[in-house]
């Protein structure tokens, strides 16, 4: 196995570190590490597309596992945000984090029916790359998938780092609380990445079905 599949390979021992430690909530600054080992895992795969491509290392098995990978870290961290409360007293600018977020509940975090949108898109497409590996049709990343997967880890990352600064002690609230038209910047930047996000899993998903849409009509 190359360097770049080693490194796709390794996404997924990482998924599973960064789920055990967002649900240890005893442990100490556990968010933190969750978003360090997100962070790490996003590195990953801008790595690994490097090394394969720079060194002429493609592989078949590369071409199915990396996007997989991806998912399945991406899906991990969106399905663990879902329902995630927040400190209702954590200070945000001149707002309470809830109050920032302007989230459907009073302390909650990420919106379940995006979460349901970006997950079922992942799914269907991961059912049809293994259609088409079934009938030995490699369907690679196209640059649509790669940028939604883009926009996919900075909205992640960025609301595990809302979530975890003030695990890092007094002033960063003043950092992120900064304000932009009357709203603080971090909440502006977690909003844009969050639903460009689900845009571009929308737009690319549709764009891959309908250009494999051979693969399945024939089945129909």
């Amino acid at each position: 196995m190359n360097l770049p599949n080693k490194l796709t390979t390794s996404r997924f021992t990482i998924t599973i570190v960064f789920v055990v430690v967002m649900l240890w909530d005893t442990l100490p600054y556990h968010t933190s590490w969750a978003a360090l080992l997100f962070f790490i895992g996003g590195m990953t795969d801008i790595l690994d597309g490097y090394l394969a491509r720079r060194h002429g290392l493609q592989t078949d098995f590369g071409a199915l596992m990396d996007p997989l990978a991806d998912k399945v870290l991406v899906c991990a961290g969106f399905i663990l945000l879902v329902g995630m409360k927040v400190n209702p007293e954590t200070q945000l600018g001149s707002y309470h984090l809830p109050e920032a977020l302007a989230a459907p509940g009073p302390e909650l975090l990420m919106p379940a029916w995006m979460v349901i949108v970006i997950v079922a898109r992942e799914l269907a497409i991961t059912g049809l790359r293994l259609l088409a590996a079934n009938k030995q049709v490699v369907l690679p990343a196209e640059n649509i998938g790669k940028r939604k997967t883009n926009f996919q880890f900075v909205a992640v990352i960025s609301m595990l780092v809302i979530v975890s600064y003030p695990e890092w002690g007094v002033g960063w609230e003043k950092f992120f609380g900064a304000e932009i038209a009357g709203w603080p910047w971090s909440i502006w930047f977690t909003l844009i990445a969050t639903w460009g996000a689900v845009g571009l899993t929308l737009v690319s998903g549709a764009h891959y079905l309908w250009q494999n849409r051979d693969l399945y009509l024939k089945d129909m």
